[in-house]
């Protein structure tokens, strides 16, 4: 006769996770510290790979971030009016986003997946530099810059043209480092560029500088008469302009005022 024999379930055993790679890497260097025969410079020499290693850890950590926070439904609507109504009643101008439109929206959606962000402002030689570092709280950073000349369209005095331009280069910046855009925004004269091509600010590596009041004085005459002419629609000429320079509002602004001496 055959005997059952029961058995006790066994219990899986399993080993406790060792952390992170970078805790083990702190182990092996607090391992050779303690040693009789301990050499500064292995230890100098631990230290720079486990540098490189968080480094390299931050970055892949802020690119899951920064896809992570691309997936959030974020609008930035355009609630600014810039223009004038003709006689008609209609509307003439463009609208945009201030920058607490862009701020308000991006800032929590940033938050929420460990992003931030801060500007950096430079003035040189009359022109002013803005960049837009956004960070990720690994460490890891990333920054877009531009530069562009005090705002001086209007009745603007010395520190309302600086202002100006500052916050108009902040809120560019920011756009463009996070990869957003406001909504019904066309593409400044950049051709309809996809993220990443060119036409378009890349992160950290190119300046995209402003009209500058001296370039638009030279040819004010020049543009004007291709809006009387009717050889360019407003829409065409700030386009073409935009190639080689960003329009401040109020630039913009006087463009579109030549249209209006047509009626």
């Amino acid at each position: 006769m055959n005997a059952i024999v029961e058995m006790e379930p066994q219990q899986l055993q399993v080993a406790p996770r060792a952390g992170s790679d970078s805790q083990v890497m702190m182990r092996l260097i607090e391992a050779a510290m303690a040693k009789p025969d301990f050499d500064m410079v292995k230890l100098e020499r631990l230290l720079e790979v486990k540098e490189r290693w968080d480094a390299a850890e931050a970055k892949k950590a802020f690119a899951a971030a920064l896809t992570a926070f691309k997936a959030e439904p974020v609008e930035i609507f355009k609630r600014k009016e810039v223009g004038y109504k003709t006689k008609e009643g209609d509307f003439v101008g463009y609208k945009h986003a201030e920058l607490s439109d862009v701020t308000d929206a991006i800032g929590p959606a940033m938050a929420k997946h460990q992003l931030s962000f801060r500007w950096d402002i430079h003035q040189n030689s009359g022109s002013i530099t803005v960049d837009c570092i956004v960070m990720h709280v690994m460490g890891h950073s990333e920054k877009v810059t531009m530069t562009g000349q005090p705002d001086n369209s209007g009745k603007k005095n010395a520190i309302q043209q600086q202002a100006s331009t500052i916050t108009y280069l902040q809120r560019y910046t920011l756009l463009a480092a996070t990869g957003m855009s406001t909504k019904g925004e066309d593409d400044d004269g950049a051709g309809g560029a996809e993220p990443g091509q060119p036409g378009q600010q890349q992160a950290g590596r190119q300046e995209v500088g402003m009209c500058t009041p001296e370039r638009f004085e030279k040819n004010r005459a020049a543009w004007r008469e291709l809006i009387l002419n009717k050889q360019k629609t407003v829409s065409q000429l700030i386009a073409q302009i935009e190639t080689k320079g960003k329009l401040t509002e109020d630039q913009k602004l006087t463009i579109h005022s030549w249209s209006r001496e047509n009626d």
